[in-house]
């Protein structure tokens, strides 16, 4: 997927991964060799750079704008049958299936029907109006082929890594300190609280940005800078886009009482 119009692609790091050469053939048939200019492995991202200008780029929409039941068409070369759009609709957001397999995997897909078959990996999820939404990676299937249910990358994540690995050539990634899971019933109950969103603070790294702020053991997080946090890969992907050194401000819930608690973010040392 064309990125940027001086000759930036994006696609899936598992497309290029172990690859000895790496070519980009464009919808007008021309092909260029291509550099790897760096990946991601725990979000499935890849940069690539190619000897092209002005070349033909979409617009970017706004992922966490994106709807549940709205339209998207997907794009991308199924089966090697060449340039193919499917349509669907947003099936869910934030949706964590456990295919990265990598300690620091951020897993926060937009779930669409629209049909992804081998070879659309790397292509674009786009909106009605042509914005680019996702980048399409994954299916959940027993077959190997599509069953109904397609992942991809919102925009808003790989914007921020593509970003960094263009500016500095390596994903600058913040990080709270903290291990996270989802709050349910059962969990609600033990703790002991009288709701069931948000997540549950399982451990805290030591010498980490959430020790020095003061968050601890079984803080339950409701918002992030405002926003309501609906589930451990929605905070996760909220993390990703940050810098290091941003500060998030966070809104807990400490046996029962709400605190507000401000963390800078800081890199893996």
């Amino acid at each position: 997927m064309i990125y940027r119009s001086d000759g930036f692609v994006l696609t899936n790091n598992h497309v290029v991964e172990g690859a000895e050469e790496v070519w980009v053939t464009l919808q007008d048939n021309r092909s260029f060799p291509a550099e790897v200019v760096g990946t991601y492995a725990p979000a499935d991202l890849a940069v690539l750079k190619i000897d092209a200008v002005d070349l033909p780029v979409l617009p970017l929409a706004d992922s966490d704008e994106a709807r549940v039941g709205a339209w998207v068409l997907a794009v991308g070369n199924p089966l090697e049958l060449g340039a193919t759009v499917t349509a669907g609709i947003i099936s869910a957001k934030g949706r964590d299936i456990d295919i990265i397999q990598d300690n620091y995997a951020i897993e926060s897909f937009i779930q669409t029907d629209a049909v992804v078959n081998p070879g659309n990996s790397g292509g674009a999820l786009v909106d009605v109006e042509g914005r680019l939404l996702g980048i399409n990676t994954a299916i959940a299937t027993s077959t190997g082929f599509y069953e109904g249910y397609s992942f991809a990358i919102p925009v808003n994540l790989a914007r921020k890594i593509a970003d960094d690995i263009i500016a500095y050539g390596s994903y600058q990634r913040g990080f709270l300190g903290v291990n996270i899971t989802e709050l349910d019933d059962e969990l609600a109950e033990r703790l002991g609280l009288d709701r069931t969103r948000g997540v549950v603070v399982t451990g805290v790294v030591p010498g980490s940005a959430a020790e020095d702020a003061g968050i601890q053991l079984n803080d339950v997080i409701l918002e992030v800078d405002g926003h309501p946090v609906l589930s451990a890969p929605a905070l996760l992907e909220y993390i990703g886009r940050a810098r290091i050194g941003q500060t998030l401000h966070l809104t807990l819930d400490r046996h029962g009482k709400k605190l507000q608690i401000a963390v800078a973010l800081r890199g893996i040392e």
